[in-house]
């Protein structure tokens, strides 16, 4: 396939939302970089966004632990790091750099930024509140596109930071935004994702919550024409559902620190035991061939028993990635796993001690280092990978190490036990602020940031309300429904400038937020939060 990049294009790409005479104004924002990607890298790293990352966990609470574990904040600069090396590394290389090139471009500065901005959306407590946000703006608001993370990140960027002068937003640039967008997508399809029999990933309904639209999208309603605008600039060589190249390579950074570094930190806190691991690995390559001949309701009904559940993921990797799952490369990745994880990592229990930093050190740096280099260019990719994928060896080694962490970690009851509790947290702070939000003889006193977000929220609904009310609406009700009326707009206003206003906080202020509202605390002024 030629490729040829569209005249223009590079001026496109750095091209901003705001109109001229507003970047002229006052109210520019005092960019110290002269090149547009890396002013963006700037002033994401300047928002107040970014910097509450440092107080969202990203899978347990390392407080009464003593150790430094990974928050949201270094899971970002991590990715950002990884995502540059990946970029250096498509770059060095003259065939590849012309392929890149020709799919859109991939400037260092734009995939560091994306790298940091990522998780920009992430509510307190990780993607367990995401869960939580998402089923309350559903059921308790009427928001058809719910709360999604990354749908969060886009609509910071693009509408309710304030750091971008002359209007909402960042002011990002076409390129910075589009990397951002994994799922270039609303939740309920628009613009259609594909009309191939194999849908991107994240592009299908959930599974337990069918007619909700698909399971990970990039942008709410409110910000379609925001993704429909940074995203023309690569209408000539991208097909409407696939990543930037940019994007793509944000998002195998993130899998990629996602993969390693999570793993670290159970091993620190000695959730990750070596027994366990090693013998769920050992026991599925001792009798593969023995729990390929069991049916599939035999391994679920024995999912408990070492070596059943890693019989499961090898089915379902052939079952949606035909285009890349391999039993041979499986088998390989297995290997390598209990070889420098378990034998070399977990077979000796972290004690603090100088050896232990370094065995982890070791670790992270070998199979960082392993992967970066394990990352290609694509040029036709399947709808189920982007334009920049893993080999198939290291692609398996990553779902081996996804594997170990949600078996071995996300699935234990006393995690369970904690989540449960943070879910009636969020769930009775979004309850408190909207009681407040409706209270008449309140309104005088609400925090200026939530009145601030349920103006913005009630005038872009009312906007899409008056030139497509369509999308405030799910597919399945009776055609000839009638629009939201004002009762239904404003509990839906209510509702985004909620769910902003608790996704923004840290884990620390929505606790100590509720305690507040319910009386539990005698104390006036609080520096956890600031209303």
């Amino acid at each position: 396939m030629e490729l040829q990049p569209p005249s223009g294009r590079t001026a496109r790409r750095g091209h901003r939302s705001r109109v001229a005479d507003e970047l002229a104004s006052a109210h520019q924002p005092p960019d110290l970089a002269a090149s547009p990607f890396r002013a963006d890298r700037d002033r994401i790293s300047g928002s107040a966004f970014f910097a509450r990352l440092g107080g969202v966990t990203q899978v347990v609470s390392p407080s009464g632990s003593g150790l430094l574990l990974h928050n949201r904040l270094t899971h970002s600069l991590k990715v950002a790091q990884v995502a540059r090396a990946i970029g250096e590394s498509l770059l060095d290389d003259a065939d590849t750099r012309l392929a890149v090139t020709r799919l859109g471009g991939c400037d260092l500065d734009v995939v560091e930024g994306a790298g940091l901005a990522h998780d920009l959306g992430h509510p307190p407590f990780g993607h367990l509140g995401e869960r939580v946000l998402d089923r309350i703006a559903r059921q308790r608001f009427g928001l058809v596109d719910g709360f999604e993370g990354n749908a969060q990140t886009f609509r910071i960027v693009s509408s309710i930071d304030v750091r971008g002068g002359g209007g909402d937003g960042l002011d990002l640039t076409a390129a910075v935004r589009a990397a951002l967008l994994k799922y270039p997508w609303t939740r309920l399809a628009a613009p259609e994702p594909s009309s191939h029999s194999l849908p991107p990933r994240g592009a299908t309904e959930p599974e337990d919550a069918p007619g909700t639209g698909a399971s990970k999208f990039s942008a709410y309603v409110t910000e379609l024409d925001d993704m429909l605008d940074c995203r023309a600039p690569f209408t000539e060589v991208l097909a409407g559902w696939q990543q930037t190249v940019e994007a793509s390579v944000m998002d195998t950074a993130d899998d990629i620190a996602y993969a390693i570094h999570d793993l670290e930190d159970f091993h620190r806190v000695g959730i990750l035991q070596h027994a366990t691991v090693s013998t769920e690995l050992t026991e599925w390559l001792g009798r593969s061939a023995e729990l390929a001949r069991f049916d599939d309701s035999e391994l679920r009904r024995r999912a408990e028993a070492p070596g059943y559940s890693l019989e499961e993921l090898r089915r379902r990797l052939h079952a949606k990635d035909s285009w890349i799952a391999d039993d041979e490369a499986f088998v390989g990745a297995v290997k390598k796993v209990q070889s420098d994880l378990v034998t070399k990592l977990l077979e000796q229990p972290f004690d603090r001690s100088k050896q232990a930093e370094r065995a982890v050190a070791a670790f992270s740096g070998a199979w960082t280092r392993r992967l970066v280099h394990g990352v290609r260019v694509d040029v036709e990719p399947t709808t189920r990978s982007g334009h920049v994928t893993l080999d198939t060896e290291q692609w398996h080694e990553v779902q081996i190490l996804k594997f170990v962490h949600r078996r071995f970690v996300l699935q234990r009851p006393d995690l369970a036990l904690h989540q449960r509790g943070q879910d009636r947290l969020l769930s009775k702070l979004v309850q408190a602020l909207d009681e407040w939000l409706i209270d008449r003889s309140e309104s005088a006193r609400l925090p200026h940031r939530l009145r601030d977000l349920f103006e913005h929220a009630a005038a872009e609904l009312d906007s899409v309300r008056r030139e497509n009310v369509a999308l405030l609406a799910l597919p399945t009700e009776a055609p000839g429904t009638h629009p939201p009326d004002r009762e239904q707009l404003e509990r839906m206003a209510r509702g985004r400038a909620v769910i902003d206003f608790v996704a923004s906080l840290t884990d620390e202020q929505a606790a100590a937020l509720l305690e507040s509202l319910s009386g539990r605390t005698t104390q006036l002024w609080s520096d956890t939060f600031v209303l």
